[in-house]
């Protein structure tokens, strides 16, 4: 959704919270504001947090076009994406799952000490991938970003789906319980001191793929996923429309600069693939 575009802001309660690993706690939101939210068509469902800043306050409820027009841009709401890893419309419950590393960040800290009953404020949800049922296998790779949205991806999978996912985290600590209806389950990653992605990358280039017929997804850090989208496109030939690949973050960058520069980072780098593609053929 483009900058300054009319947006409906949802509320939702935080209802109960869970500490799932060392570094990842679960956050169940409901409430009567969920009451035309929708959910379920895509495994990568995500809505958007917004987090007014530390002594900044809004008219309720809260307009984004009438805070922008009375605030200054610095005491707007931040933004940050949440894959939702359940939506149960029946309880008209609402899961996310946050990566918490100590007092790091905005959205990890919040969801680690918020308390059921504080309101939270959304936008969305929105959504691109759901596993091809046609597909002849699937692939699956990211790190702890991605974990929640390849946890919904395996569940989602179809009777007799061949399934290949790789999670990264980092260390045995944060595995978690997660297989396909048939019972399959990722291969975790620990990524101990090696760089973020670097296991994923040797799992990934050093996987014999079972036939040509994948369909891919591939989100996290931008770096890995960088030279995992090059070896995916050119090395092994999967089309764009086969692949769903994004950098959920950047390290070295905060979630703000990260999103400022993502449009024009990811198309140099399509624009980049595609040269070599040609260049190839």
């Amino acid at each position: 959704m483009a900058e300054g575009r009319a947006r409906t802001v949802g509320t939702a309660v935080v209802v109960r919270t869970e500490r799932l690993t060392p570094h990842m706690v679960r956050l169940v939101l409901g409430g009567d504001g969920l009451a035309d939210f929708g959910a379920g068509v895509y495994t990568d469902h995500y809505v958007k947090l917004l987090f007014a800043p530390e002594g900044v306050r809004y008219a309720e409820p809260w307009d984004l076009d009438r805070i922008r027009a009375t605030h200054h841009r610095e005491a707007w709401p931040r933004q940050r994406a949440y894959t939702v890893r359940a939506w149960d419309p029946t309880h008209r419950e609402l899961t996310l799952d946050f990566v918490v590393h100590g007092d790091e960040g905005l959205a990890g800290p919040w969801a680690a000490r918020v308390q059921p009953g504080e309101t939270v404020h959304f936008l969305g949800p929105g959504g691109a991938y759901a596993p091809d049922p046609m597909a002849g296998w699937h692939l699956l790779a990211g790190d702890e970003s991605a974990l929640p949205a390849i946890a919904a991806a395996m569940e989602r999978m179809p009777a007799g789906a061949r399934v290949h996912a790789f999670i990264e985290v980092d260390g045995p600590a944060d595995e978690q319980e997660i297989a396909t209806p048939d019972g399959v389950a990722p291969v975790w990653l620990h990524r101990g001191d090696r760089p973020v992605g670097a296991a994923l990358v040797e799992a990934v280039t050093s996987l014999e793929f079972p036939s040509e017929d994948v369909h891919a997804f591939v989100h996290g850090e931008a770096g890995f996923v960088k030279e995992l989208r090059r070896h995916l496109r050119l090395d092994r030939g999967i089309t764009r429309d086969r692949l769903s690949i994004s950098g959920y973050w950047r390290q070295g960058e905060t979630d703000e600069g990260w999103r400022a520069i993502k449009r024009d980072w990811n198309a140099s780098v399509e624009a980049e693939q595609d040269l070599s593609t040609a260049a190839a053929a």
